[in-house]
């Protein structure tokens, strides 16, 4: 009964999290209030508070359920001595890339964070949270860069933490271009040769291979 009751829990959080993403993309974070989510989700204002503190902790989950996977995989770069740290970090980028192209569930928390939020009143918690995610995502391109460079014996042309904000900056650009029109671009295949070209800069030349 026990297990009944946490499984039926966490399928109303999934609802709740399914619902705040469609009225987030429909009403925008800032005029979309608990009760529209729950009265989205078909379920009580209570069940609501149950599960998230406010409508920032509901965002904040509704992003991590999206973004914590990727940073998941740049976690994995570097701890297989087989591989090119550099190959990796390539590829586990245009993963990402790829989800946010191809996935709609992807594209639209990506789109409702770049295009649908603003960091007022009880939105700075949110603001925050893209700031830890932005430090966390810089610190583990440092990472792969730096391990790269040792690898390869090839001392970057710049430090690996400028090189790493760099990187980052060229990546979120690309994505905030092309959700506001996606039809003029090939997110993926810009996204390929604008890190190729950025780390072959830096002096590590990625492999051509398919990711």
């Amino acid at each position: 009964m026990a297990r009944r009751t946490k499984e039926d829990a966490l399928a109303t959080r999934h609802l709740l999290l399914d619902a705040a993403e469609l009225v987030f993309s429909q009403k925008g974070v800032s005029h979309t209030s608990l009760n529209d989510i729950a009265q989205a989700a078909s379920v009580s204002r209570g069940a609501i508070y149950w599960h998230f503190k406010n409508k920032a902790d509901l965002f904040n989950a509704m992003m991590d359920r999206i973004t914590l996977p990727m940073e998941a995989e740049l976690q994995q770069i570097g701890h297989d001595p087989e591989l090119d740290p550099v190959d990796e970090l390539r590829c586990a980028l245009l993963d990402a890339m790829r989800k946010i192209a191809t996935d709609a569930r992807t594209r639209r928390v990506f789109e409702i964070a770049t295009l649908k939020v603003e960091y007022v009143d009880e939105l700075l918690a949110i603001k925050a949270r893209h700031i830890k995610s932005h430090v966390n995502v810089v610190n583990l391109m440092q990472r792969s860069l730096r391990d790269a460079s040792v690898r390869r014996a090839l001392p970057l042309s710049i430090s690996a933490l400028i090189a790493s904000q760099g990187l980052h900056s060229l990546v979120v650009g690309l994505i905030n271009s092309w959700l506001l029109e996606p039809q003029v671009f090939d997110l993926e295949a810009v996204a390929d040769a604008a890190i190729s070209t950025y780390l072959a800069g830096l002096g590590l030349l990625p492999k051509p291979v398919p990711c």
